[in-house]
Formats: C-alpha cells, structure tokens, sequence
C-alpha cells in the first residue's frame, strides 16, 4: 500500500524566502507576477511555492540572480483579486502566473500586453479566456484542471461505498465557479449508469454547506476556489452528518476529508515554469497551446472512512496514490 505524508516537504528555503525575492538592479533580472487565488498561510501555498521555483530553476532561472518572483495572496477575496491585480501589472512584470478563473479575471483586463500563464482553470475557451486551445491568440495560455471523465470517475468512488450513495449533491459557488455548467452536465450524463440521482447546491457560506450536507446521502465538491478557501467547513459539515464527500484535490484529504479525485496541482506550477521560460525567452503565449490534464490523483483517507462508519472499496484502496491511515 502506497502513502505519502499529509504534507509534502518544503525545498530547503522556507516559503518566507521563497515568496520574497531581493532587490534587483534595474534589468539585471526578469519580473514574475503570481496572482494566488488564496492565503499565504494555507497549507498547498508551500507545495505551489516550491512547484514553481522548483521548475523555474532547472530551466536555468535562479532566484536573486537572473529572476524575480512577486507573490500577491488573494485569498478567495474579489476586492483583494482586483487590487492585486493592479499591484502585479504596476510592477512592470515581465510575465504573469494567474492562479484560477477569478484570478485569471482580474488580471486580464488589465494586463494588457504582458504575458499571463494560468493554471488551475476550467473551460478557458467556453469562458472567453482563449481562442481555442490549440490556438489560444492573444496574450494568455496555460493549464486546465477538468476532464469530463473525472466526473464519470467520481460518480463511480462514490458508488463502490458502503453503504451504498444513492443521492449526491454538487457543491460550489456560482460567483467563484462561473465555469460549473460542464461540471454538472458531466456529472448528470454519468450518475445514472451507477444508480446515483445528482443534484446541484449553491454555496455562499458556510451556512449553505451545512444545510446540503444535512440533506444529501453523498457529496461532490467542484474544482472551486471556495470550495478550497472553505475545505474545513465543508470536511466538518460531513462529519457532523457524517456524509461521504469525494473532493478535487489531496488537500482535502489531508484536511480529514473523505477521498479525492483530480489533478495535482503542485505540478501544474512545475510545468507552469516551463511556458513562464518560453515567455521570457520571446515566445508568443497565444503560440503556445493549453494543456489538459493527462495525470490524475486518487487519495483516500481510511481513518475519515472509519470515523463515518463507511467502507471504501478494496479496489480504490489498491490503486490509491495516497492512503491516509
């Protein structure tokens, strides 16, 4: 049985001095602007930290030499996403990493001709952000967080439990997921070939959680940033109904919840770098194709399952990629 730790190990710096670069001489280094849709202190921001510069430096770029990072922390907030838009923009950065769609919104009006990377997005074309994704045009190229298949595969988790799911309700925030339409047609089209009736909850606050946990036999929470910014509401919703609830990313599980299903986003920022390169190089971001995901993380906590009286199939645990004991 594979496990990892609840957190991985940070690179020799400390994120305070990977968030912070020194004080360049005028074109002695190049600038990076990263728009982070959440907080500094969240326990991902180290793994991302690490991700980028990581990558940034095998290409050759070495901070406090030859690149400077700027790292603005929204956390999940609309006013701080605007502002710190503008702050990264002002900063005359040479490229821009946007960390999800809000942040992806707020920095592209204003960006203008500099170039934006993103990750973590959904539907960039069926949302206006590019042209297509093996063209993108413009300005902006980067990497999607959904395949359709990923809701066939959560439907499919969620239907091997014990006892068995037989209502599961989508979460997310329409404000924060503008994007959750394929998501729920693509969990429509899949439950009912494993016995499950899907439905749908808006999710403001923690109010609203608490309320479709209350009503549900299962649960899914949508790739969203409040469904990232909110994880500890929503894992202690589920236990206190004790609901089985099936999430996006390991940070979940970490947090107590269930299992997820998804993408590592840690290695989106990796290859992330690798386009941020290109950029800085010369290349065109509307050159340069989105990618999809081709990579996919399976991680189930069993002391979660113990505590809500369910059993998780022998199969899943066998193909795990995390088992949280």
């Amino acid at each position: 049985m594979r496990r990892r730790p609840v957190l991985a190990g940070l690179a020799a710096a400390p994120v305070a001095v990977l968030a912070s670069a020194p004080a360049f001489a005028q074109g002695k280094a190049r600038r990076i602007g990263v728009l982070m849709g959440y907080s500094e202190k969240d326990t991902g921001a180290a793994d991302y930290i690490t991700a980028l510069t990581q990558g940034l430096a095998m290409l050759g770029w070495k901070l406090g030499a030859n690149v400077e990072i700027v790292w603005r922390w929204a956390e999940g907030k609309p006013a701080l996403f605007e502002r710190y838009a503008a702050e990264l923009v002002a900063l005359k950065s040479d490229a821009l990493v946007a960390h999800g769609t809000p942040a992806v919104k707020a920095l592209k009006p204003k960006a203008a001709t500099i170039p934006i990377v993103f990750t973590i997005v959904t539907d960039p074309v069926g949302q206006g952000m590019v042209g297509s994704l093996a063209h993108p045009g413009g300005t902006m190229t980067g990497f999607t967080d959904f395949d359709p298949a990923m809701a066939g595969k959560w439907m499919e988790l969620l239907s091997q439990i014990k006892p068995k799911v037989a209502r599961v309700v989508a979460l997310f925030n329409p404000e924060t997921a503008p994007f959750a339409g394929p998501m729920l047609k693509a969990i429509e089209q899949a439950a009912p070939s494993f016995g499950i009736v899907p439905t749908s909850m808006q999710c403001r606050d923690d109010a609203a959680i608490e309320a479709a946990l209350s009503a549900t036999d299962g649960a899914v929470a949508l790739p969203d940033l409040f469904n990232l910014v909110h994880r500890q509401a929503i894992v202690a919703a589920a236990a206190r109904h004790r609901v089985p609830v099936i999430y996006f990313n390991r940070t979940f599980t970490a947090a107590g919840g269930l299992m997820s299903y998804g993408v590592d986003y840690a290695e989106q920022f990796r290859r992330a770098a690798t386009y941020l390169d290109r950029l800085l190089k010369g290349a065109r971001a509307g050159d340069l194709p989105v990618q999809q995901p081709d990579k996919f993380d399976l991680s189930l906590n069993l002391k979660t399952a113990r505590a809500l009286g369910i059993e998780l199939s022998a199969t899943a645990v066998a193909v795990a990629d995390d088992v949280i004991e």
